[in-house]
């Protein structure tokens, strides 16, 4: 039976009979993949994928998949000096990592409840040289 987080607790507020609770993740998987012993060559690559979840008490309104893949390729140029090469989401897929659902609005408009989400960082690059004395 997979796992599901749900208040156990009733409402206060007698209106509200639902027992999800928002943002909790069902499903998350961490998984990676390196090399090593590859002469001076050590590589890898890394995914995180958050499975959706509910956003509402009543689960009606869902946030979407996240699948992001990182990757790192090492070198050890001597005893003392490693240059490594991080790429931060390697695809550069176009997905939330968080999200909300809330009434929320701009000046002039009518109040409405909407997701709110903060969106995945486009692809991005770390170079570090590290010498060790």
């Amino acid at each position: 039976m997979p796992w599901r987080a749900r208040f156990t607790s009733p409402d206060p507020d007698p209106t509200v009979t639902a027992d999800h609770i928002p943002g909790a993740i069902a499903s998350a998987v961490s998984a990676g993949v390196t090399l090593h012993e590859l002469g001076p060559w050590t590589a890898s690559v890394y995914t995180r994928y958050f499975g959706p979840r509910p956003l509402k008490e009543d689960d009606s309104v869902r946030s979407t998949a996240s699948t992001l893949f990182n990757a790192q390729v090492s070198y050890r140029a001597t005893n003392w000096a490693r240059l490594t090469l991080d790429v931060f989401n390697l695809f550069d897929a176009k997905v939330d990592d968080i999200a909300y659902f809330y009434t929320s609005r701009l000046r002039g408009e009518p109040p409405a409840p909407d997701i709110h989400f903060h969106p995945a960082e486009k692809r991005s690059v770390r170079f570090t040289a590290a010498f060790t004395y």
